[in-house]
């Protein structure tokens, strides 16, 4: 994958589980926090969750290799592709410094109206900072 997007996370011992590795729940945790690094690097600012956000409407995670507690972690992340109203981002856990990913996730994020509680178009302003980091991102139409 290799994206211009990483965020070193430390894996804590309550991460690992009683086989000795990191417990695949805790993944999600992984990405959550490299997703809103990410959108905190894109678009200069954290989003409003009282107001206009993204929401996860779909998660998929494929575990291609076990992590261990003494691994050191990275997850790389970025948006590949974009909707009208939502976005497929694509994240990898890269360990160790291994080029292959012990685990990728793919997940759809819907821009959401939180007062309103309705699905909305992507503001044009996040759109062009979406490509702007990533340049050759180009519109999807059925990622929606």
């Amino acid at each position: 994958m290799k994206q211009k997007h990483s965020v070193p996370v430390q894996i804590r011992f309550n991460d690992i589980d009683l086989m000795g590795h990191v417990y695949n729940a805790k993944y999600q945790e992984f990405f959550d926090l490299a997703r809103l690094n990410y959108f905190k690097t894109v678009l200069g600012e954290l989003i409003s969750w009282t107001h206009k956000g993204l929401i996860i409407a779909s998660v998929k995670v494929d575990y291609l290799q076990p992590t261990f507690l003494e691994d050191e972690i990275h997850v790389e992340t970025s948006v590949s592709s974009l909707g009208e109203k939502s976005l497929e981002m694509t994240q990898a856990v890269y360990k160790n410094h291994n080029p292959e990913p012990a685990a990728i996730c793919k997940s759809v994020m819907v821009c959401f109206d939180m007062k309103a509680r309705v699905s909305e178009p992507i503001p044009g302003v996040w759109r062009k900072k979406f490509t702007d980091f990533e340049p050759g991102l180009g519109v999807n139409q059925s990622v929606g």
